[in-house]
């Protein structure tokens, strides 16, 4: 009781003895970085570039896609070309398939237009390397997965 009641004793007293500061006015800024603004093409070109380097490992291209998959974005199928050959000359198969997952993952609500097309436009280069899509493969469908009870 003595504590909680000198713990109030001590709030009051500094609220008396400690004056208010007062928020004069707010300016709003807005803080920019002011650097050059980057085209698409730019930067299509760029992380193709960057995919397509000839001693990349295994790291530089998650960190590439682990970018490309933080931006709100869906990639361009060039991109998508060139990571799949980079995962090829690392010989990283598993990379590669997550990579798709994730790209038609990003589709969001329009993965019915936008994934088709994506897959048109590299089935080629998935032929020429030997790599099926996840649906291929049968990762679309749960493979463990209960039936519901109340189907039953």
């Amino acid at each position: 009781m003595l504590r909680s009641a000198s713990g109030a004793l001590v709030n009051v007293v500094k609220k008396s003895l400690v004056p208010a500061s007062r928020v004069c006015s707010v300016i709003p800024t807005r803080r920019s970085h002011g650097g050059p603004v980057e085209s698409d093409e730019e930067f299509d070109n760029r992380y193709e570039a960057f995919f397509n380097r000839k001693d990349i490992d295994g790291w530089e291209i998650r960190k590439g896609m682990n970018d490309l998959c933080g931006m709100d974005l869906v990639p361009d199928p060039k991109i998508i070309k060139a990571a799949m050959h980079a995962c090829r000359r690392v010989n990283d198969y598993a990379l590669a398939i997550r990579f798709l997952e994730a790209c038609k993952d990003k589709c969001g609500p329009r993965v019915g237009e936008i994934y088709p097309y994506i897959i048109q436009e590299i089935k080629p280069t998935l032929t020429e390397l030997g790599i099926e899509t996840p649906e291929e493969l049968g990762y679309d469908k749960p493979e463990l997965a209960l039936k519901n009870v109340y189907d039953m």
